[in-house]
């Protein structure tokens, strides 16, 4: 594109306001309205990448569906000789990053600028829009110079879209979260995160994390948070340093649940401020559990079930579990007595203490006393006996030859 030609038949393109990573944003004029615009247009090298030009429309309709004063306005979206562009409301091109480079801002400035991007990331966030690249050059001054307005939404993410490859992490990384920097999706808390960067950054006139490595930067990021806003300067208020303070925090659980609560607790309001995240909605639909004191009442369609009948322990039923054990053993001792295959051992060999007691039982006494019943043994292996110098029928110890010698 070359400046004089006219895009889609009605946008004059002038000269160039400004280059970013991946457009470059140039004077206009709107030959239809007349009126002065801004037109932001893909660059030349990236025309033939089906990601950029995806998250280049994803831009366009994401912010041209946001129409809030602290939102930079989109009016039109195009193709011009299969470069993409994007139409907007013209702004002078001063951004919150031109006023911090003149050194650190009064109290009073940033925080009139950070309730000015809360505002306008609260209409993003209700419209299910993250921005995910809030940074001071994304924030533009209005052309009365009184007022910031949220631009650049070239990686933002909708409900519905996410232009955001596995693995990829996109955006700025001095203004990432550490749970970004790890590779977490992202959430409001990121973009809440990076206002208070934001507002750490312009109290002190210089960068929250100061280092120029990436791999430095990001251990800075998740181990290393710098230290509290009212250590580095102490002429904050505390409602202001607590806001930024807070919405620092490492874990995301400890900052701020919206926009709208932040920028109530920048305002001054006690319960903001202290208060925890605001919780997320509840599920339509889905009754809570109630826990009833007493059953519910018979009705016509209901009959209350029949109480359930309350077992007792019954004495009698130990006793005769008791003495059929004691009849078991009897009997097994008569059918022992009664084979005539068996070996009965000797007297010497059955003591005391092979009788088995009656079982005893915690509920009642133990029936009456029993004989005591015989054990039974398993049958023993016949006596083996060395042979003898004898016929093999002597005891080995000589027997056969004294029977011999009979």
């Amino acid at each position: 594109m070359t400046g004089g030609e006219l895009l889609a038949g009605r946008y004059e393109m002038r000269g160039l306001l400004g280059r970013g990573g991946m457009a470059e944003v140039h004077d206009g004029w709107d030959s239809r309205l007349c009126r002065p615009v801004a037109i932001k247009v893909l660059h030349p090298a990236f025309t033939t990448d089906p990601d950029l030009r995806r998250r280049f429309e994803v831009e366009a309709r994401a912010a041209a569906a946001l129409a809030h004063p602290n939102v930079v306005a989109v009016h039109d979206f195009g193709e011009h000789e299969g470069s993409p562009f994007i139409i907007m409301e013209r702004l002078p091109g001063r951004t919150l990053h031109d006023v911090m480079g003149a050194g650190p801002m009064s109290p009073h400035q940033v925080r009139a600028a950070l309730d000015d991007v809360l505002a306008g990331l609260s209409a993003a966030h209700a419209a299910g829009v993250l921005h995910r690249d809030i940074k001071p050059g994304n924030i533009l001054l209005s052309a009365s110079g009184d007022r910031m307005k949220v631009a650049d939404f070239g990686i933002a993410k909708t409900g519905g879209a996410a232009e955001t490859k596995t693995g990829q992490i996109i955006g700025t990384m001095c203004y990432m979260s550490p749970e970004r920097v790890m590779g977490a999706p992202a959430s409001v808390a990121d973009d809440l995160y990076a206002v208070a960067v934001i507002g750490y950054e312009a109290l002190l006139g210089q960068r929250a994390f100061p280092h120029d490595h990436p791999v430095a930067l990001a251990r800075a990021i998740i181990d290393t948070p710098p230290p509290p806003l009212s250590v580095r300067r102490t002429d904050v208020d505390p409602a202001l340093a607590g806001v930024i303070d807070r919405g620092m925090a490492r874990d995301p659980a400890h900052r701020f649940g919206s926009a709208e609560q932040m920028r109530a607790a920048l305002a001054g309001d006690p319960a903001a401020l202290m208060g925890g995240p605001v919780p997320a909605p509840a599920v339509p639909g889905r009754p809570s559990t109630r826990v009833m004191a007493a059953p519910l009442p018979p009705t016509a369609g209901y009959s209350a079930p029949p109480p359930r009948p309350i077992r007792r322990k019954n004495p009698r039923r130990y006793l005769l579990a008791a003495a059929a054990i004691v009849a078991a053993f009897v009997v097994s001792a008569l059918a022992l007595a009664l084979d005539p295959f068996a070996t009965s051992p000797s007297p010497a060999s059955v003591s005391t203490s092979t009788s088995v007691p009656p079982p005893t039982t915690s509920i009642a006494p133990p029936p009456p006393p029993a004989p005591s019943p015989v054990v039974q043994q398993p049958e023993p292996a016949p006596p083996q006996y060395a042979p003898g110098p004898g016929n093999g029928h002597g005891n080995g110890k000589g027997n056969g030859d004294k029977k011999k010698k009979g």
